[in-house]
């Protein structure tokens, strides 16, 4: 019997207040044979909600980051939809770590055409703009809609499950979408709901991309193909003690 494969679930932010949510939004996507475990990293800011924050709690995701690795696990979940530190930490260590924004992206782009990002707040919106276009996908790009709604909010999930309809229904309608990813790792029980919703209000079907769900698939995936980063992208790194 082979052994589990060990994944670990990294919260870039240096408070452990997220951790139950997060675990709970990737439950339903762990298979039976993947032990997962959540660490934080030790120093930064308590929540991404900017690029401040974001350039903040890069390098301590890179510490943290080389510290699993060397602690056996398989994988890296990064649970940021802006993926702080994850271009850097992919130069350190030697298994595959990945982020939010691509893995909802491009799994949106295997079950439409144009995508629609509901994001959290406005300062979120002009960095994650930027995203499709670092992939190639202006293209498929519709919009990025705000909720206005703080990352220490998002537990009330009945008012984000309204505030997220009702502009992922301004996406579809106003902008073309035909997906919505959602913005941030911290929308947890909501894309069901609001696929729900969408699908009552527009007699269609349309994904919504739970980020914690797509990237951690993704993530589990990697590893069972045994494949990490390029070392001619990403040249190896050795942080010096």
């Amino acid at each position: 019997m082979s052994a589990p494969l060990r994944i670990c679930v990294l919260v870039p932010v240096a408070t452990n207040q997220f951790n139950d949510r997060i675990m709970k939004a990737v439950a339903p996507v762990v298979p039976p044979d993947v032990q997962v475990e959540v660490r934080n990293i030790a120093s930064g800011h308590p929540c991404i909600e900017n690029r401040t924050n974001w350039l903040e709690n890069g390098m301590p995701v890179v510490t943290l980051a080389r510290q699993i690795a060397k602690d056996g696990f398989d994988g890296i979940w990064l649970t940021d939809f802006d993926m702080a530190g994850v271009e850097a930490a992919r130069e350190v260590i030697d298994i595959p770590i990945i982020g939010g924004f691509p893995t909802s992206a491009f799994t949106a782009l295997m079950l439409s055409q144009r995508f629609s990002i509901i994001t959290i707040l406005q300062s979120t919106l002009a960095m994650q703009r930027g995203h499709p276009q670092s992939y190639g996908l202006q293209d498929n790009f519709a919009s990025i809609r705000a909720i206005n709604c703080p990352v220490d909010q998002l537990d009330n999930t009945d008012v984000v499950v309204a505030k997220t309809f009702e502009q992922a229904m301004k996406a579809i309608n106003e902008d073309g979408a035909q997906s919505i990813l959602l913005g941030c790792t911290g929308f947890v029980d909501v894309a069901s709901r609001v696929g729900v919703l969408l699908e009552e209000a527009l007699g269609a079907y349309v994904p919504v991309i739970d980020p914690n769900h797509a990237g951690f698939s993704l993530l589990v995936s990697l590893v069972r193909m045994r494949v990490r980063p390029s070392r001619l992208t990403y040249s190896k790194y050795v942080i010096p003690s």
